[in-house]
């Protein structure tokens, strides 16, 4: 299936047909967003205040892992439940995590609550991209998906932002029970704005094995990421490597695995849209360092270094906007390579200027290079989604398709976690030398994206190939 011929509007995105399930998709994975990284600027108060720090690293560990497990059992969830009930699971375990959080008196709890609310987003996040696909006409796909990454950038945004003001100006906790407060009536519109009814083939199996070893991976690299650095942190890399490939490998052979079977097939683009997703995705996981790097190396206060920090999520999101309705094939294709190669350029030119007692001009071009890479990924992930969602009519693999994206994305931030933090403790003591490692090492990994997007667009399902699936009309 083409998608690439035509693109729709944001107004009718967002019109009268539509506009209850553009709300429920684009604000369950606005939570999921705004959680990941207002918890990145809240967790040194947080330390400050109930002790743990030695288990400061845990938290985004937990939080991922979880979210990883639960974005592989999105097929299952809408087999089992229908959109209306697989979203109220997710919302309800995600306020439940929250609570938790909020209420927790030591940071073994804090933990759990961020367990909790991993699973919770982990099925918010995988919901947003399957539900796309059932809800909306083919030409809807892009602009949908560039509102879901639009509405992640924003999160990301507002995330650390209302982290360091929380931080600095009121107690932690409070940042927690505004998330369950927001949470509430997104989730009350449920039922009212999502298609009733909408059940499919895709995931009546739980694909165990695959979910033990993609778990087993992603949690082994986690350990990378907080393990001392010795033979330790070797083994567990060495653990995720293999986990990883032998996943691969038993997914080629299953037919009711985690990945469309269609990843497989010869001449298929859909393994190299996965990949691109992924090296595009990755370089995100800067910002959870971001704050830390400006109060260190510029002195600023928690506020100001997390706006530093969000100068990324602001240009993923600005990019999205400007990129979503491009319809002209060459040009999409050329947005789905000059992405991750704009995300590699902006990272490399950050590190470049990582200095001690950095003044206000370092500071500027420390977010312009930030702005940069984040429209990088702005700018090709509404496209690369919507490749993936076009790349069958079979409506089961397609769902299957569309929730793995979400996978791959969150697959991308657990390594990216790991990997950040591993590159940051390359640098210690000095913490100059931790920033131009991370910026350095994330630039060059997203950099990768621009092979595979090539491959993609070269074994690209020609145009007329499929016809377009009926999708299942939106109320509200």
């Amino acid at each position: 299936m083409n998608v690439d011929g035509g693109t729709g509007s944001w107004a009718e995105l967002f019109g009268r047909g539509y506009r209850g399930t553009s709300i429920v998709l684009g604000g369950g994975v606005l939570l999921y967003a705004t959680n990941v990284y207002v918890t990145a600027s809240l967790l040194p108060t947080a330390v400050h205040d109930i002790g743990g720090e030695r288990l400061f690293a845990w938290n985004a560990t937990a939080f991922l892992i979880a979210s990883v497990v639960a974005s592989m059992l999105v097929g299952k969830a809408l087999a089992a439940r229908g959109a209306i009930g697989a979203y109220l699971l997710a919302f309800t375990i995600f306020i439940a995590g929250t609570l938790v959080c909020a209420a927790a008196p030591d940071m073994g709890v804090l933990l759990a609550g961020r367990a909790i609310q991993g699973f919770g987003g982990g099925l918010l996040s995988g919901l947003g991209f399957a539900v796309i696909r059932s809800s909306y006409p083919a030409h809807l796909w892009t602009r949908a998906s560039g509102m879901i990454s639009g509405v992640w950038g924003l999160g990301a945004f507002v995330g650390p932002a209302l982290g360091g003001a929380v931080a600095q100006f009121g107690p932690w906790r409070l940042a927690f029970i505004a998330l369950a407060a927001v949470t509430v009536p997104i989730a009350a519109a449920v039922p009212f704005s999502l298609p009733r009814g909408d059940r499919s083939d895709a995931g009546r199996r739980v694909p165990v094995g695959s979910l033990v070893l993609l778990t087993s991976a992603a949690a082994s690299i986690s350990l990378v990421g907080v393990l001392p650095r010795g033979l330790s942190t070797a083994v567990a890399a060495l653990v995720a490597v293999l986990a990883a490939l032998t996943f691969l490998a038993n997914e080629r052979r299953t037919a009711d695995g985690v990945l469309p079977a269609l990843t497989f097939a010869r001449g298929s683009s859909l393994k190299w849209l996965y990949l691109t997703i992924f090296f595009v995705a990755i370089g995100i996981n800067v910002e959870i360092f971001i704050p830390m790097i400006g109060q260190r190396l510029a002195g600023s206060a928690p506020l100001a270094a997390g706006f530093v920090g969000a100068a990324m999520s602001l240009g993923w999101t600005v990019g999205q906007l400007f990129s979503a309705g491009a319809s002209r094939a060459r040009t999409i294709a050329l947005l789905r390579v000059a992405g991750p190669a704009t995300v590699a350029i902006g990272l490399l030119l950050t590190a470049a200027f990582q200095r001690q007692g950095a003044s206000g001009p370092l500071i500027a071009v420390w977010v312009f290079g930030l702005f940069l890479a984040g429209t990088g990924i702005g700018s090709a992930f509404p496209h690369l989604s919507a490749a993936v969602m076009g790349s069958t009519t079979d409506r089961s693999e397609g769902e299957k398709a569309a929730a793995t994206i979400g996978t791959v994305q969150l697959i991308a931030n657990a390594f990216g976690s790991a990997g950040a933090g591993v590159l940051m403790n390359l640098g210690e003591p000095s913490t100059v030398h931790s920033a131009r490692y991370l910026l350095l090492g994330m630039g060059l990994i997203a950099a990768l994206g621009v092979p595979t997007a090539l491959l993609a667009r070269r074994r690209a399902v020609r145009p007329g190939e499929a016809a377009e699936p009926q999708p299942i009309p939106a109320l509200g």
